[in-house]
C-alpha cells in the first residue's frame, strides 16, 4: 500500500511572528518590570485592603501596617527576640520595604547587661545592618553612674549610631530628679562620645514630662498602630516606633518596627563621628 504524503500545515502569519516577538520584548524590558508590574502590585494591594489607607497599609510577610511615606525602616531588639539569625532578617523585603538598621539593648540600670546583646552586637553588622545600641534608664538611680555602665559594655566605634537612652518610667521618682539624673547622663555620654545620645520614649510620657526640656537631643518616639506619628509640628523627631507586633524572617517572637523621618543623608549624621 502507497504510504499518502503527509499534508502540511498553513504558514505561521507574518503578524503573529512579530506580534509575538514585541511581546516576548514588552515582558523582557525595564518599563514592564519597573512600571507595569508595580501598577498591578498596587492594585492587588488595594483589592486585599480597599479601605486603607494607600500610605498605610499591611505588609502579609511583616503582618504590620507599615507608614509608606517614610523611606528607611528599621527594628529595635532585646533578649526578648532570643536568639536572632541576623542574615534572615537582613535579606527580607515586601514591595521595597526592608531593615535597614537595627537598635540593640546592651544594659538597663546600673547592674543589667542583656544576655543577648554581645552576640547581636557582633551579627547584625555583619549582615550590613546598621546598628545603635540601647540603655534602658532607671530614673532613681544615679546617671552619670549609668552612663558610665553603659559605656563599659558597649564599644561604640565611628559609624555606628549614636547612642540611645530609653527614659519611658518615673520609677517612682519625681519629674524633677527623673529629668535631673537624665540630665547628668546625657551630659556624660556626650562627653566621653563627642556626640549627643538619642532619646527614646512613648508619647505621651515625652508629652507629660520631657517636652520643652530636652529639645536639643535626637527624638525617637513610640505610638502605635496609626498611619501618622500624631505629635506637634514644631517637635523635630527622628524615629518612630510605630508597631510592636512585627513579623521578621530570623526571629522567632514579635518584634518593634520602627520608621526614620529622613533619607539616607539625614541617617549618615546620627552616626558617631
Amino acid at each position: 500500500m502507497k504510504r499518502g504524503r503527509k499534508k502540511k500545515g498553513k504558514p505561521f502569519p507574518t503578524y503573529a511572528r512579530v506580534g509575538l516577538v514585541c511581546l516576548a520584548l514588552i515582558l523582557l524590558s525595564p518599563f514592564y518590570y519597573g512600571y507595569v508590574l508595580k501598577g498591578f502590585s498596587a492594585a492587588w494591594n488595594w483589592l486585599r485592603d480597599p479601605a486603607g489607607d494607600p500610605e498605610y497599609r499591611k505588609y502579609e510577610s511583616f503582618g504590620i501596617r507599615i507608614p509608606r511615606r517614610h523611606e528607611i525602616h528599621g527594628i529595635d531588639v532585646s533578649y526578648y527576640q532570643d536568639k536572632i539569625d541576623w542574615q534572615r532578617v537582613a535579606h527580607m523585603e515586601e514591595d521595597g520595604v526592608r531593615i535597614r538598621f537595627a537598635f540593640i539593648k546592651a544594659t538597663e540600670g546600673l547592674l543589667k547587661v542583656d544576655r543577648f546583646f554581645q552576640r547581636n552586637w557582633r551579627e547584625a553588622p555583619k549582615a550590613g545592618l546598621l546598628c545603635g545600641a540601647y540603655h534602658f534608664f532607671r530614673p532613681m538611680r544615679d546617671g552619670k553612674a549609668q552612663a558610665r555602665f553603659f559605656l563599659q559594655v558597649v564599644g561604640f566605634e565611628k559609624g555606628d549610631l549614636l547612642p540611645v537612652v530609653d527614659i519611658e518610667t518615673l520609677d517612682g521618682a519625681s519629674p524633677a530628679k527623673m529629668r535631673g539624673e537624665l540630665a547628668d547622663f546625657l551630659a556624660y555620654m556626650e562627653l566621653r562620645t563627642g556626640s549627643k545620645p538619642i532619646i527614646y520614649t512613648g508619647l505621651k510620657f515625652f508629652q507629660d514630662h520631657l517636652e520643652g526640656h530636652f529639645d536639643s537631643y535626637p527624638l525617637w518616639i513610640a505610638h502605635y498602630y496609626q498611619p501618622r506619628l500624631r505629635i506637634s509640628s514644631k517637635t523635630k523627631w527622628h524615629f518612630w516606633q510605630h508597631s510592636d507586633k512585627a513579623r521578621v524572617n530570623g526571629i522567632q517572637h514579635v518584634v518593634d518596627f520602627n520608621a526614620f523621618n529622613g533619607g539616607s543623608l539625614a541617617l549618615e549624621r546620627l552616626r558617631i563621628r
